[in-house]
């Protein structure tokens, strides 16, 4: 399937942001999923995972989380040096909840969607807790979600995911690796015992795979975990988007 792709700049309350939307080329329309990248930035893997996702016959749509510091900053592993990791680092730790919403908010408000369009949202490692403020804010219109290799579901913080993941309605599916160092599933456990009793919420655990292990340019990447999270999440995505 031949796939559009643009790359739309906006103006938002912090400057310009580049916008990633990718569709299928048959003139039809199709059901709108939120990607909310990860540490390294907007680079080749997010569009090759983007491409891919919208074969599956969805809009795919990925605001650059990073526009305060430039436009599209991204860097492969193999492209990764000390600096490179350093300015990554300082980029995430620059991101808030808020700031990360308002720039979901000035993607949407691109595209030509319908007030009860459904929606749904993937995120990969700080993506995981982008995908869960999206879920508890429009508990109506993004209806499903998941996240690989997450990071930040659980901190010492009196907003943090895990005091209101017992709320969450909307049914999600999560992967994370024992062999993940970054965020490990220890860190993440008082989220998981939150939703453990949510039937509509999966917790997968691979045995093997570490952060990071979506990328098949990445040293980390784990085919198993990849290519399982990936039928699991379109399967769900199909349950509740088309």
């Amino acid at each position: 399937m031949n796939i559009i792709e643009e790359i739309i700049d906006t103006e938002t309350a912090d400057g310009p942001m580049a916008v990633s939307v990718k569709y299928p080329d048959d003139g039809q329309r199709h059901p709108t999923i939120a990607v909310f990248h990860d540490g390294p930035g907007m680079r080749g893997s997010n569009h090759e995972f983007n491409r891919r996702l919208a074969g599956e016959g969805y809009r795919v749509v990925m605001p650059d989380l990073y526009h305060r510091h430039g436009r599209m900053l991204g860097w492969e592993a193999s492209e990764a040096t000390d600096e490179t990791r350093a300015k990554a680092w300082e980029m995430l730790r620059s991101l808030t909840d808020d700031g990360i919403q308002g720039d979901l908010d000035d993607a949407l408000a691109l595209l030509d969607l319908d007030d009860d369009e459904k929606l749904g949202t993937i995120g990969f490692c700080l993506g995981a807790r982008a995908i869960y403020r999206t879920l508890m804010r429009f508990p109506d219109r993004f209806v499903v979600g998941a996240t690989w290799h997450p990071s930040f579901l659980a901190d010492d913080g009196p907003d943090s995911p895990h005091l209101t993941a017992a709320q969450l309605a909307q049914p999600v599916y999560i992967g994370i690796g024992t062999a993940d160092t970054v965020q490990s599933i220890e860190m993440h456990q008082p989220f998981f015992d939150a939703v453990a009793p949510l039937e509509h919420v999966e917790v997968e655990i691979f045995d093997g795979a570490d952060h990071g292990y979506t990328w098949p340019s990445h040293p980390n990447y784990h085919e198993h975990a990849a290519s399982t999270s990936w039928v699991k999440t379109t399967a769900l995505f199909a349950a509740h988007l088309h």
